[in-house]
């Protein structure tokens, strides 16, 4: 029987979730679940210049928001604990571990100050790196026990060689090789005594039995480094996943500039929860069958990581909206109105059917901030200038709306039945007698009633939830308005 699959959710607390983060959280728990397997959180908090207070509330928050629920972590416990790497910083593994690989010769201490190191420094493809040139590794042992006597500061570093290549494989892009000259001496302890990341991530990884890797391809370049400390230690190399970038529509990387690259960010501009799951699930995969609107458990259940692309992936935010109003629509109508309630009253103040309100925009919106400027007319008519009137598919203007209102008005002073059926066919009627089109006499009446050329409804159903007293008193402003 194969292994029970194991993936790892690790990510940092250093401010809110990032979408790209979601995804591999998402892509990773999508994996397990598929295959019945344990999905686990680590908190990896050992670059503490990068800690930001409250980040690791934020990344329970958004687990717990998006329903991807871990076996094993920090809150829970489990078998291979504890799941906070400062914690198991504590108790000294990770240096452990590193002296085992100075004694194989696959590591070893280095002394150099920051002065030395500033005069390494090359320019690679534009950005400016430290190239270590292995001084350190040439030191005697009874100078390295010298310094360490003295109390030096130190690094571990990892000793790659030099010629030569090294092959690795991932299960989107196959074999990969790259020349050995390329892999620095990544520095594995860091002279504060805690381990880097990428240290810290294998040796935690072996030790919880992760068997699949799910990470960004920007990882691809270091992963050569990772299997030469899989390979010094005799562990079992996981396999990889490495997911292709998330660009912006200008095909840069997604970034804060952007405004929506944090699963809070999109869930303070109105999107639904499930919506963000389902299109960032998308972001780069796509099921068998090319359906787009998916539940958690159907994602689980077509969830095929082989076809993940290997080409960047658009964050197509008209697309997400598109899909937000598609999960609008198909929400439960009591549910709806829970939810756009308090949108509603940031702009009605009245006493009013707001469940009609809500039926109306329900499936015209795609964000919840859009009922805002859809509905704010029910409090008052908005400042409108009379060339609103002119439609030339109706054939009307602010010259032919005002005689039309004047004769529509002693007909609404009339009616007593204020429902919208009971209000649509009088005024169907009064079309019939004058012999007008529909839209010469609902045009302008609509425009009377709400100040708008686009409302969620028609002007008999903005008058059933405004009444008979406030539609009658619209349409003498409006007649005023145009005599004027």
């Amino acid at each position: 029987m194969a292994a029970k699959i194991r993936t790892r959710y690790a990510p940092s607390p250093t401010g809110r979730m990032h979408v790209g983060n979601l995804r591999t959280a998402l892509y990773e728990y999508l994996i397990t679940k598929h295959e019945g397997g344990d999905y686990i959180l680590r908190i990896e908090d050992t670059d503490q210049e990068r800690f930001v207070e409250g980040a690791t509330e934020l990344i329970y928050d958004a687990l717990k928001k998006t329903g991807l629920k871990h076996d094993e972590g920090p809150d829970i416990g489990g078998p291979v604990g504890p799941y906070v790497q400062s914690e198991r910083q504590a108790s000294g593994i990770y240096l452990d571990y590193a002296k085992q690989l100075v004694d194989k010769g696959e590591a070893y201490y280095c002394f150099c100050t920051p002065e030395r190191l500033a005069t390494l420094k090359q320019v690679i493809d534009g950005k400016e790196v430290t190239v270590y040139d292995k001084h350190c590794l040439h030191l005697s042992k009874e100078e390295i026990e010298k310094n360490l006597a003295e109390g030096k500061p130190y690094v571990i570093r990892q000793n790659n060689p030099t010629e030569g290549t090294t092959t690795f494989h991932d299960e989107l892009y196959g074999d990969i090789t790259v020349d050995n000259k390329e892999l620095d001496d990544m520095i594995l302890i860091k002279s504060d005594g805690f381990p880097t990341y990428n240290f810290a991530n294998v040796v935690d990884d072996h030790l919880m039995g992760i068997t699949h890797v799910v990470r960004g391809n920007e990882y691809i370049s270091s992963t050569p480094k990772y299997n030469r400390l899989y390979e010094a230690f005799g562990w079992e190399i996981p396999k990889y996943i490495h997911c292709p970038l998330i660009t912006d529509e200008d095909h840069h990387k997604l970034s804060k500039r952007s405004g929506h690259s944090s699963f809070e960010d999109l869930l303070e501009q109105g999107f639904l929860v499930e919506t963000v799951v389902n299109f960032i699930a998308l972001l780069g995969w796509s099921p068998e069958d090319n359906e787009e609107i998916l539940s958690l458990d159907e994602l689980i259940e077509k969830f095929d990581y082989h076809r993940i692309n290997k080409s960047p992936s658009v964050f197509d935010y008209t697309k997400l909206k598109w899909m937000n109003g598609e999960y609008l629509k198909r929400m439960d109508d009591d549910k709806f109105y829970e939810l756009a309630l308090p949108y509603m009253k940031e702009v009605i103040t009245k006493d009013i059917d707001f469940h009609k309100i809500a039926a109306m925009v329900k499936t015209r919106i795609e964000i919840w901030p859009d009922i805002a400027g859809m509905v704010d007319f029910f409090e008052k008519v908005p400042e409108y200038d009379n060339a609103i009137y002119f439609n030339k598919k109706m054939k009307t203007d602010a010259e032919s709306a005002l005689p039309v209102l004047k004769e529509l008005l002693p007909l609404v002073e009339s009616i007593d039945d204020y429902s919208n059926d009971n209000l649509f066919a009088s005024i169907k009627q009064f079309v019939t007698d004058k012999g007008y089109k529909n839209g010469f006499v609902l045009w302008p009446l609509r425009i009377a009633l709400s100040g708008k050329e686009q409302t969620p409804c028609g002007g008999t159903e903005i008058m059933e939830v405004l009444g008979k007293e406030e539609s009658i008193a619209r349409i003498k402003a409006a007649i005023a308005k145009l005599e004027a």
